[in-house]
């Protein structure tokens, strides 16, 4: 089968990205052509994927949205899968992978009734809304977490456990050891693009009530929302506690090898490279209709790689709590690094492509 074209279809989100570029740079070190069907967010992407040839279709979500803007959803939907079908046609893929993302819907409608082999992956611990419509016409699915929610009886037989892609970056530092704790506490504190405020607002207040000797043996890097960083800086610089704060860190990965404890919510790659990177973490989920973000934390949770706080809960004094207890008692932190790791999947990507070159093989 080297050499056939595989066709991965995503939504433009770092959440659907992330493993398809895993998956894509697994599959061209295996000899295949590999092509990616997205939307005008996912093309930013493409500079990444190197040797992937990129192609945008319309597409819009449904839900949510009212009479007029749902008719409108729709026609984009049906202009996109047009545009997929032409793009099947041309491409002839042997195994068409959706990600996720209403942008994978018009692809992965056009590869099955084009008779393509189709399977879809689900970075989450409940089944996305494009995934759970997909399901049906999908030949197998691959899932992230060992259990999956909201799949239907007559689709479970599909499910494979895979593990979710992480970027090679994160894979560079999977066996490195848990960090000494000798020097002190380095704390990571990420909150991604949705509701990163909270962290702002809590995360150095909770970090200013802790006591003296203890906000000195803590180091905190922390992403911010560039309108809040000067307010953050300042509370941590009257607080006399060493941090480094950017709206984004190009170099997040080395930056997770090397954190004691992250504060963070819980999205599906997010939790991935946790786990692979073996850092504990205090998760706050980001509450959404299918609540996933809450199911994602619960199992890192169970496995004792971590600890869920509400966002409702999520205050300074229920932080500074949790703070105190943990860097007062670095061996909880030692033990949930080893849980964490436990679970995580490094070799995800692996076993995805192994999937794609079954299905392909059988079709």
């Amino acid at each position: 089968m080297s050499g056939s074209r595989i066709l991965l279809a995503a939504g433009g989100t770092g959440g659907h990205m992330f493993p398809a570029e895993a998956l894509a740079g697994e599959l061209l070190k295996r000899g295949y052509a590999v092509d990616l069907v997205t939307d005008r967010r996912g093309q930013a992407f493409g500079d990444r994927l190197g040797q992937v040839g990129v192609h945008r279709v319309h597409a819009a979500g449904v839900i949510g949205r009212s009479f007029g803007k749902k008719l409108a959803a729709l026609a984009l939907l049906a202009l996109g899968t047009l545009q997929a079908r032409l793009l099947v046609g041309r491409l002839r893929p042997r195994v068409v992978i959706g990600f996720g993302g209403y942008a994978s819907v018009p692809a992965m409608l056009a590869a099955s009734q084009a008779g393509c082999a189709t399977l879809l992956h689900e970075q989450n611990a409940v089944l996305g809304r494009a995934n759970k419509l997909l399901a049906p016409r999908s030949r197998a699915i691959a899932t992230s977490f060992p259990e999956t929610g909201s799949v239907r009886e007559t689709d479970r037989a599909k499910l494979v456990h895979t593990g979710n892609p992480v970027r090679p970056a994160v894979i560079g530092v999977a066996n490195q050891p848990y960090p000494s704790l000798g020097q002190g506490v380095r704390l990571l504190v990420t909150g991604g693009s949705q509701g990163a405020r909270i962290f702002a607002d809590v995360v150095p207040a909770a970090i200013a009530s802790l006591p003296k000797d203890m906000r000195q043996r803590l180091f905190v890097s922390q992403q911010c929302r560039p309108e809040d960083l000067d307010r953050v800086a300042r509370t941590y610089d009257e607080a006399e506690v060493k941090a480094d704060l950017a709206a984004f860190f190009s170099d997040l990965p080395r930056r997770l090898g090397g954190a004691h404890l992250a504060i963070c919510r819980a999205g599906a790659s997010t939790v991935a490279e946790l786990t692979v990177a073996g850092v504990p973490a205090i998760l706050v989920p980001l509450a959404s209709a299918d609540d996933h973000q809450t199911e994602n934390a619960r199992f890192v949770e169970r496995a004792g790689g971590g600890w869920v706080v509400e966002q409702k809960d999520f205050s300074a004094p229920t932080l500074a709590r949790r703070l105190f207890g943990l860097v007062r008692d670095t061996a909880a932190l030692e033990s949930a690094a080893a849980a964490a790791r436990a679970v995580g999947i490094p070799d995800a990507a692996t076993r995805l492509a192994d999937l794609v070159q079954r299905l392909g093989t059988a079709a």
